[in-house]
């Protein structure tokens, strides 16, 4: 059959099957082949059976498939996500410039498509293409988003471009809302990128840039009361963060118990006792009267929990990564509270959310909003402590992702009475700890000149590979470091970090994980550490040939 059909695969039909998996194409024409293998009752040597396949012309019908998939619309929305910081403090007439310009790009950028775009908002375009066209814009990879940075503003600042589409849906009105679900994960993951959703899930192209902070305190706000209403109706008021917990997510919680204090709640933090990064807080926090019976254990929270209680996820957007799940989907009244980039699964049942890729943690969120919905007298000093070591942490001592709201929120919780030194001293790490980090060092190597990878192969603490990790980043010309290490329960967990242009999260996410920019992980089940390292370099290539 091969010498007749050049690549025809019969191996669909020695498994049993009765159906070639794929059409074949023989000249011109397509067929549908179908077939069995006969053998001679109780004869189980294949060298003695006998094949028989039936052809089905089935080239009109496929072309007509073929034509109407290709025909589908596809609808896009094309967002300045930098609108506001393009045209502050800049005339009427080069605000059409840049304006002009943009939509020069645009048209540039769809001519010969055969579809249509229009403005719909000061910042907005609708474009509504047909999925031929559309495949080949994602081909070249989006390039309006590349092309719009040529634009400049009198301050220097670029144009920055944010494309979400709908494709696959039964109408152009479910695609239009697909599109709209694309362009908030776009926005929520910092930006600068292009999101497609399907029936399915999202796909996602660029987002490897830094974004650029545009929060305003007006968001702050809303969101303050909002969450304030939801705390003062709720019977009871949980608060969560991620499984084995840092210092960012218990901060962020002591914030909610602060403002659950001031309304004349009761606040609980959910964790469990499991082994995290946060003990040495934790103790500390129990020794105040007002964290005496704070914190509780999954098992107790979902005893304690009933129809009107309130639970508040803070640092993770992702129902996997909760400290416990079963909590999350037994509790129908979610709030959610994080500074990480969405992926493409994350909590979509939460009523409010405050999802801000510009903030450099939880903590220094949960300080703003204290800001609006607390007295500062109401506020413990060790609450303070927990919110800035939160914020050091995050920021690896504020010299990653701040920004000028960050040295605020740092302020005034020093205001408060946080100390730096007590905070340093509850961030300090025992011997064992130390000399296990040093010992994951010596088996760091670099790859690809700028990328520090260090491979063990026995089960360490996370957060010591994650302070490793870290420490990598000390080493000149290393831009993004990546420690790999066993899990207890089977698997490889890796614990990345970035200082430089490598994005950290695009990275991880190839390979099922998750994060942000400058710090992100990943965890491969059912794999050794020479499998992870193999999948870790594929991904890594396949990310700079990209760039």
């Amino acid at each position: 059959m091969s010498d007749l059909v050049p690549g025809f695969d019969s191996k669909w039909i020695v498994e049993g099957r009765k159906r070639c998996p794929e059409y074949v194409s023989l000249g011109d024409r397509r067929y549908q082949v179908q077939g069995s293998l006969i053998r001679a009752h109780g004869d189980a040597n294949p060298a003695r059976s006998m094949g028989i396949t039936y052809w089905v012309d089935v080239t009109d019908y496929d072309e007509i498939r073929r034509e109407y998939a290709a025909s589908r619309p596809v609808v896009m929305i094309v967002l300045m996500d930098n609108y506001d910081e393009m045209m502050k403090n800049v005339a009427e007439r080069a605000r059409l410039e840049i304006r002009s310009s943009f939509e020069d790009k645009l048209a540039s950028w769809v001519e010969g498509k055969r579809g249509f775009w229009r403005r719909f908002d000061r910042d907005r375009y609708l474009y509504i293409c047909e999925r031929r066209y559309f495949d080949q814009l994602q081909a070249e990879r989006f390039s309006l988003i590349d092309d719009a940075h040529a634009i400049v503003n009198t301050s220097g600042i670029h144009v920055t471009v944010s494309i979400g589409a709908g494709i696959d849906g039964a109408s152009i009105e479910e695609n239009y809302g697909y599109a709209s679900l694309s362009i908030e994960m776009a926005l929520s993951r910092g930006g600068d990128q292009a999101v497609i959703r399907d029936r399915m899930n999202f796909t996602f192209f660029g987002g490897r840039d830094a974004e650029v902070e545009t929060r305003t305190k007006v968001k702050s706000r809303v969101i303050a009361n909002a969450l304030g209403a939801s705390i003062k109706d709720a019977s009871t008021t949980f608060v969560m963060g991620h499984k084995y917990a840092d210092m960012d997510a218990l901060g962020a919680a002591t914030g909610i118990c602060c403002i659950a204090r001031s309304m004349g709640k009761r606040a609980r933090i959910v964790l469990s006792d499991r082994p995290n990064a946060c003990g040495a807080m934790v103790e500390e926090l129990k020794k105040y009267r007002e964290y005496a019976d704070v914190f509780v254990t999954p098992k107790e929270a979902m005893l304690q929990a009933n129809a009107r209680s309130l639970l508040v996820v803070v640092d993770t957007n992702r129902p996997e990564q909760v400290e416990d799940r079963a909590l999350l989907e037994s509790i129908s009244r979610v709030a959610v509270i994080d500074h990480h980039r969405r992926a493409a699964s994350y909590i979509s049942n939460a009523a409010l959310t405050l999802y801000e890729p510009y903030a450099s943690s939880a903590c220094e969120l949960m300080a703003e909003l204290l800001q609006e919905l607390a007295q500062q007298d109401n506020i413990l000093r060790c609450e303070a402590e927990a919110m800035l070591a939160g914020i050091v942490t995050d920021t690896k001592n504020f010299t990653l992702r701040t920004g000028e709201r960050t040295f605020d929120a740092a302020a005034f919780l020093r205001r408060l009475g946080a100390e730096p030194a007590s905070i340093k001293r509850l961030m300090q790490t025992d011997y064992d700890s130390t000399v296990t980090r040093y010992y994951i060092l010596e088996r760091a190597k670099i790859y690809r000149s700028n990328i520090c990878i260090a491979s063990v192969d026995r089960t360490v603490d996370r957060v010591t590979a994650s302070q490793a990790a870290d420490e990598l980043l000390n080493i000149s010309g290393v831009e993004a470091s990546v420690v790999l290490y066993p899990m207890e329960d089977g698997g490889i967990y890796l614990s990345a970090r970035s200082i430089g242009s490598i994005n950290v999260q695009v990275l991880m996410e190839k390979l099922g994980g998750g994060g942000n920019m400058s710090a992100a992980a990943a965890q491969l089940p059912d794999r050794t550490t020479e499998e992870a390292d193999v999948l870790l370099k594929a991904a890594i290539d396949e990310y700079l040939n990209q760039a």
